[in-house]
C-alpha cells in the first residue's frame, strides 16, 4: 500500500476486554475500528511518544505509548509483520520500534517501573506483567510490608471478559533499596505513596472538572452524583460506584419527553459497564426539563487554552440536561444524537409502546430506533431486515392499538406493542421514507409497502385492511368504544383488592359445597353438554362455519359506572408515585398501592369510601334519567329469558 499498511483481525487489548477489529497504520498515524461497528481508536502521529513490540503466545503485540501517558496494546500480528511495522514507523514517523521481552522464568521477585499511567513488574530486566494505574480503585497498606492494590470492577473494565483482575498484593521487604524509607515510613509505605500520587484513586491528583449532584439514573437504577474528570466520569451512589473511561463512550443521546417534566440523556458505552453479572450498554439518565443550573469548568488555564478551547466554555448557565451534555461532549469527544424529523400525533418525538411487558416510549430517529427507559434498546436502521405492522382486536378496546414488529438481519426480533392507532400514519410515513422493507398485512409477503399504503390511503379502516378484517371476523366483530381502563371495575363498586367474592356467570348456579346431590348432578351434566357444544362450534360443518352472535355496542350516552373507594385511592396514589418514583413499572406501582390499601384502617379509608358513595349516588341518578329518556322497545337480536 502506498499510504500505509492494513492489518486484519487485530485485537485492542486492555482491561476493557478484547475486541477484534481492523488496524490501519498510515502517514497521519494509527486508526483501529471494531468489527461490526461501534468503538474506534484514532491516534495522531504527533501524539506518539514511543512504540514497542512483544512476542506473546501464538502472536505478536504492538504497544503504543502517547505523550499524555495513555498506552494502547494491539495484538494479532504475524512474525513477518514486525519488519513491516519497524520500517514504516522509522520512515514515516521517525520512531524506532523497540523490542520488549517478557520474563518466563516464573520468579516472583523483581522491580517495579512506574512510567506514565503504567506499572510494569520487571524480573531480571524483563517484563513479567503490566497494569494501568488508571484502573486502580484503592491502595491499602497491610501490615508493614504488604501493599494491596484493588481494581475497578463495576465499570467498563473487564466487561467483555469472564475473568477480571480484581487485586494484586505486593510484598516490599525492609531491605528494599528501590523505595528507601525509615522507621516511621518503611519501604512498603513509600511504595504505596508513590502509586497514590500517580493513580486515579478517589479523585487522585486530578480534580473534577464539574459535578452534578443527585441525578436520577434509570439504568442502572439509583440516584448518583455525576463527576466529570478530564479522562473519565464517575457515578457515585450509595451502593455502587462506577468509573467510566471516555474511551468507552460511543455516543450521547439527548431525547426530550413531550409534555413531561423530564428529559432523557443516554450514554451509550462499548464495552458496557457491569454490575454483578448484568451488563449495561446504556446509562439512562433522567433530568428535570425546566431545571436551570450554573456550572463552572474547573481546569488549568494552560490546559484549557491548549486542548479544550473551542470545545468548552469557562462557565455555563442553562437547562441542566443541555449543560451536562455540552460539557460531557467537550471532554469525551462523543457525538450527540437528537430527535430528527419524526413527529407523533401529539407533536412529540416518540410514541408510547411496550417492550417485554415494560411500558415506555419508542423514538424513531434518523438512523435508528431507541426504546426507553427499560429495557433500553437501540436498533440501527442498517441492522433491520424488515418491519411489520400488526393490528389486533383481541378484546374490543385493543382495536385502538397496533403492534410494530422489527426483525433484524441477525434473525432477532423486537415486538413493540400497544401503539396508539392514530400513530399508524406517522410511523408508516417515517419507515417508508427511510427505505426500510415493510411486510404486507394482507398476504404476509415482503413488499415495498404498497399493501400498507392502500390501508393508509383510506379513511375507512374497517373496509380495506384485510388483516384487520380477518381478525375482526375471528373475534366476532366485537369492537368497543369504551375508553381503556387501567383496572377492570366490577358492575357496582369498581372492584377492590380486598374483594374475594366470585360468581359463576356461565349458569348462575352457586358453586358451594353444600349443594344437593341432584343439583350437583345437573350441574355436572350441564358442564359436559356445554363442553360438547363448544367443541362442535370449533368444527366446520357441511353448511360452513357458524357465525358468532354480534354483541350489542355500548351507548356512548350511557352514564359512566361508579367506582369504588379503592379506585379513588389508586388514582391519587399513582400520581404521587409517578413523581416520587419516575420510571417505575405499572405492575410494581399497582402492587405497592394495593398493599398500602390493605394495610390502611377504616378511618384512613373513609375519605375515599365517602367519594365512592357520592359517585354511586351520582351513577344511580344519571342512570335513572337515562332510562326514563330511552323509548321502551325489544331488541330483536337479543335472546329471551325463556331458554
Amino acid at each position: 500500500m502506498t499510504d500505509g499498511h492494513l492489518f486484519n483481525n487485530i485485537s485492542l487489548g486492555g482491561r476493557g476486554g478484547t475486541n477484534h477489529g481492523l488496524l490501519k497504520i498510515y502517514s497521519r498515524g494509527i486508526l483501529w475500528k471494531k468489527l461490526g461497528g461501534g468503538k474506534s481508536v484514532e491516534i495522531d502521529k504527533a501524539d506518539i511518544l514511543g512504540v514497542t513490540w512483544t512476542k506473546v503466545p501464538r502472536t505478536n503485540q504492538l504497544g503504543v505509548r502517547l505523550k499524555d501517558g495513555l498506552y494502547y496494546k494491539f495484538t494479532g500480528f504475524r512474525d513477518q509483520d514486525v519488519t513491516s511495522l519497524s520500517n514504516f514507523f522509522q520512515n514515516t514517523c521517525g520512531i524506532t520500534l523497540e523490542e520488549k521481552q517478557l520474563s518466563v522464568s516464573g520468579l516472583n521477585w523483581g522491580e517495579v517501573d512506574l512510567s506514565g499511567n503504567m506499572l510494569t513488574f520487571l524480573v531480571e530486566s524483563k517484563q513479567a506483567f503490566e497494569v494501568s494505574l488508571a484502573d486502580v480503585s484503592q491502595i491499602q497498606l497491610q501490615g508493614k510490608n504488604d501493599v494491596i492494590m484493588e481494581f475497578h470492577v463495576d465499570d467498563t473494565t473487564g466487561a467483555n471478559e469472564k475473568d477480571s483482575l480484581m487485586e494484586i498484593a505486593f510484598h516490599v521487604p525492609n531491605s528494599n533499596t528501590q523505595y528507601v524509607g525509615d522507621e516511621n515510613h518503611p519501604p512498603a509505605q513509600v511504595f504505596r505513596d508513590k502509586i497514590m500520587s500517580m493513580a486515579d484513586v478517589g479523585a487522585g491528583v486530578e480534580e473534577a472538572v464539574t459535578t452534578f449532584e443527585g441525578i436520577a439514573i434509570l439504568t442502572p437504577r439509583g440516584r448518583y452524583s455525576v463527576e466529570l474528570y478530564l479522562s473519565f466520569l464517575r457515578l457515585q451512589g450509595q451502593a455502587n460506584d462506577f468509573k467510566i473511561q471516555y474511551g468507552s463512550v460511543v455516543r450521547l443521546f439527548l431525547l426530550p419527553k413531550f409534555n413531561q417534566p423530564h428529559t432523557f440523556v443516554v450514554i451509550t458505552l462499548d464495552p458496557p459497564i457491569r454490575k454483578g453479572q448484568t451488563l449495561y450498554p446504556h446509562i439512562v439518565m433522567q433530568f428535570e426539563t425546566e431545571c436551570i443550573v450554573q456550572s463552572t469548568v474547573s481546569m488549568n488555564e494552560d490546559l484549557f487554552n491548549n486542548k479544550y478551547k473551542g470545545k468548552l466554555e469557562p462557565s455555563y448557565k442553562g437547562l441542566i440536561h443541555e449543560v451536562f451534555t455540552t460539557i460531557l461532549r467537550g471532554l469525551s469527544g462523543a457525538k450527540v444524537t437528537k430527535p430528527g424529523k419524526f413527529r407523533s400525533s401529539h407533536d412529540g418525538y416518540a410514541v408510547k409502546s411496550s417492550l417485554k411487558a415494560e411500558d415506555g416510549v419508542l423514538y424513531p430517529l434518523e438512523k435508528s430506533f431507541f426504546f426507553l427507559p427499560k429495557p433500553p434498546t437501540l436498533i440501527l436502521h442498517e441492522e433491520i431486515e424488515y418491519v411489520e405492522f400488526e393490528r389486533h382486536a383481541a378484546g374490543g378496546s385493543n382495536m385502538h392499538y397496533f403492534d410494530l414488529l422489527v426483525r433484524l438481519k441477525s434473525e432477532q426480533e423486537h415486538l413493540f406493542r400497544n401503539i396508539q392507532r392514530n400513530e399508524y400514519h406517522n410511523l408508516f410515513d417515517f419507515i417508508s421514507g427511510k427505505g426500510l422493507k415493510i411486510m404486507n398485512l394482507g398476504d404476509l409477503q415482503t413488499s415495498n409497502g404498497v399493501g400498507v399504503a392502500r390501508v393508509l390511503q383510506s379513511e375507512d379502516d374497517d373496509a380495506v385492511d384485510p388483516h384487520l378484517e380477518r381478525i375482526k371476523n375471528q373475534a366476532g366483530g366485537d369492537e368497543s368504544d369504551d375508553e381503556d381502563e387501567d383496572f377492570v371495575a366490577d358492575e357496582d363498586d369498581g372492584g377492590s383488592p380486598t374483594d374475594n367474592s366470585s360468581e359463576d356467570s356461565s349458569n348462575g348456579i352457586d358453586s358451594g359445597d353444600d349443594e344437593e346431590p341432584a343439583r350437583k348432578e345437573r350441574r355436572k351434566e350441564y358442564s359436559s353438554v356445554k363442553a360438547t357444544i363448544s367443541k362442535k362450534r370449533m368444527k366446520v360443518g357441511e353448511e360452513g362455519p357458524k357465525k358468532r352472535k354480534q354483541k350489542k355496542k355500548k351507548d356512548p350516552n350511557a352514564p359512566k359506572k361508579a367506582i369504588s373507594g379503592y379506585m379513588f385511592f389508586l388514582q391519587n396514589e399513582r400520581e404521587k408515585m409517578k413523581k416520587s418514583n419516575p420510571g417505575i413499572s405499572f405492575a410494581d406501582a399497582s402492587r405497592e398501592i394495593a398493599e398500602k390499601w390493605r394495610g390502611m384502617t377504616a378511618e384512613e379509608k373513609e375519605p375515599y369510601e365517602a367519594k365512592a358513595r357520592a359517585d354511586k349516588k351520582r351513577y344511580k341518578d344519571q342512570l335513572s334519567d337515562y332510562m326514563n329518556a330511552q323509548p321502551m322497545h325489544v331488541d330483536p337480536g337479543s335472546d329471551s329469558d325463556s331458554s
